[in-house]
C-alpha cells in the first residue's frame, strides 16, 4: 500500500495557547493554512480546571471532561464554546464555568480536523454517526451501544491504531491502543496501568471499516458514546509504544516527524497521562507537563523529552516516562515531516 506524506500537518492538527478575556473571545489558528476544527480539547494552565472536550458530532455546547468519568455537560448559553469556526473557534463569558476563557487566565488548545458535518454509517452492527477525514486519519463517531457484542462502523479508510471511547452518560474513559493490543484497555482519566479485559474489544484489532466493541459498559451498554479514532499517516501522526531505560541519556522514539504534541503513558504501571506540545514549549527541553488525568494546573515536569527533527527523546529518567524496562504507549502529532513529499528535510529546533 502507499502512503503519501503529510507536507503540512497544520490542516489537520493545530495547538493554540490563547488568555482568557471573560467575554466573547474569538481564538484564530496561526498554522500554515486555515482549519476550522472538528474536536477541540481546551485546558486552563493557571488553575485546576477541568479538561473540556468538544466536537461537531455531539455538539459545539457539549463538552466532555477527560479527567473524570463525569457525564456529558452542556453549559449554559452564557458560557465556553459557542462555534467552531473557518480558522479558529469563539468562546463567550466564563462567569461560572472557568475551564474556557476566565479573564486573564492562560489556556491551550488542541484541535483536530474531522470531516465536518457527520453523516450515517452503516459498516457496522450497528448504525453510527461518523465525521470522518481519511487523508488525516481521524474521525469521530457517535454510537448507541446494544450490550451485546458488535462491530461499528468508523469511517476511515484504514484500521485505527488508537481509539477514546466515552459514556456520554457517567463511565470511564477506555483507550484502545495498538501498543497494548485488543486485549487490554487504558483508562485516560486516571493513571491506572493497563487493564486486561475480554469484555472490551472481543480481543479483536479494528479494521478498514469497523471497530469490535464487546458487552463492558464502557463501550458497550445501552446509552450513547462517542469514539474518537486514529489511523496512523506519514509525516502527521504516530500511536506507538517504547521501553523506558531508566536514565537521564533516555530513550528515543522515532516517529518520522518533528512533533507539535505527544501524549505519553505507563502501561506496565502507574503513571499520569503526560500532554507536552510544541506552543507551550517552542525550545528544548520540552517540559511544561498538564496531563490528562487531572484537573491540575500546568508544571514544569520531571517528565522531560528534546523534539527532534524526526521523533523525540527522553531527557530524564523518571520513572513516569522512563523507567527501566517499563513499557509506555504514545499519541503523537506532527508540526513538520522529517522529509515531505518534495525531498525537503525538516529542520530541527
Amino acid at each position: 500500500m502507499a502512503y503519501t506524506t503529510i507536507d503540512d500537518p497544520t490542516a489537520y492538527f493545530q495547538v493554540k495557547t490563547y488568555t482568557g478575556n471573560g467575554s466573547t473571545n474569538a481564538i484564530t489558528f496561526d498554522g500554515n493554512t486555515n482549519m476550522q476544527p472538528d474536536f477541540v480539547w481546551i485546558k486552563d494552565r493557571d488553575t485546576s480546571q477541568h479538561h473540556r472536550l468538544a466536537d461537531v458530532v455531539r455538539g459545539v455546547k457539549k463538552n466532555l471532561k477527560s479527567d473524570t468519568a463525569d457525564a456529558e455537560n452542556t453549559p449554559d448559553s452564557n458560557n465556553g464554546l459557542q462555534s467552531f469556526d473557518s480558522n479558529g473557534f469563539t468562546l463567550t463569558q466564563d462567569s461560572s464555568d472557568h475551564g474556557y476563557n476566565a479573564s486573564g487566565s492562560s489556556q491551550v488548545s488542541w484541535n483536530w480536523l474531522a470531516g465536518g458535518t457527520a453523516s450515517s454509517n452503516t459498516d457496522g452492527d450497528i448504525t453510527s454517526t461518523v465525521s470522518a477525514n481519511t487523508t488525516a486519519g481521524f474521525s469521530i463517531v457517535s454510537y448507541t451501544g446494544t450490550g451485546s457484542n458488535a462491530t461499528v462502523g468508523h469511517g476511515l479508510s484504514s484500521a485505527p491504531s488508537m481509539i477514546i471511547f466515552k459514556a456520554r452518560g457517567t463511565g470511564n474513559w477506555l483507550v484502545y491502543h495498538q501498543g497494548i493490543g485488543n486485549t487490554h484497555g487504558v483508562f485516560l482519566n486516571t493513571t491506572s496501568a493497563k487493564d486486561d479485559d475480554a469484555t472490551y474489544f472481543q480481543d479483536t484489532d479494528p479494521t478498514s471499516s469497523v471497530f469490535s466493541i464487546g458487552t463492558s459498559t464502557l463501550v458497550n451498554d445501552t446509552n450513547p458514546y462517542i469514539a474518537y479514532c486514529f489511523a496512523e499517516k506519514k509525516g502527521y501522526s504516530k500511536f506507538g509504544s517504547y521501553t523506558g531505560n531508566g536514565n537521564a541519556d533516555g530513550t528515543f522514539v522515532y516517529t518520522g516527524f518533528k512533533p507539535a504534541f505527544v501524549i505519553t503513558k505507563k502501561t506496565s504501571g502507574t503513571s499520569p497521562w503526560g500532554i507536552h506540545d510544541n506552543k507551550r514549549d517552542p525550545f528544548n527541553e520540552v517540559d511544561e507537563l498538564l496531563e490528562a488525568d487531572t484537573s491540575a494546573a500546568l508544571s514544569d515536569s520531571t517528565y522531560g523529552r528534546d523534539y527532534l527533527s524526526n521523533g523525540f527523546k527522553i531527557r530524564t529518567s523518571s520513572s513516569g516516562v522512563n523507567g527501566s524496562g517499563d513499557t509506555f504507549i504514545y499519541m503523537a502529532f506532527a508540526e513538520s515531516p522529517f522529509v515531505t513529499s518534495t525531498g525537503i528535510p525538516t529542520v530541527g529546533r
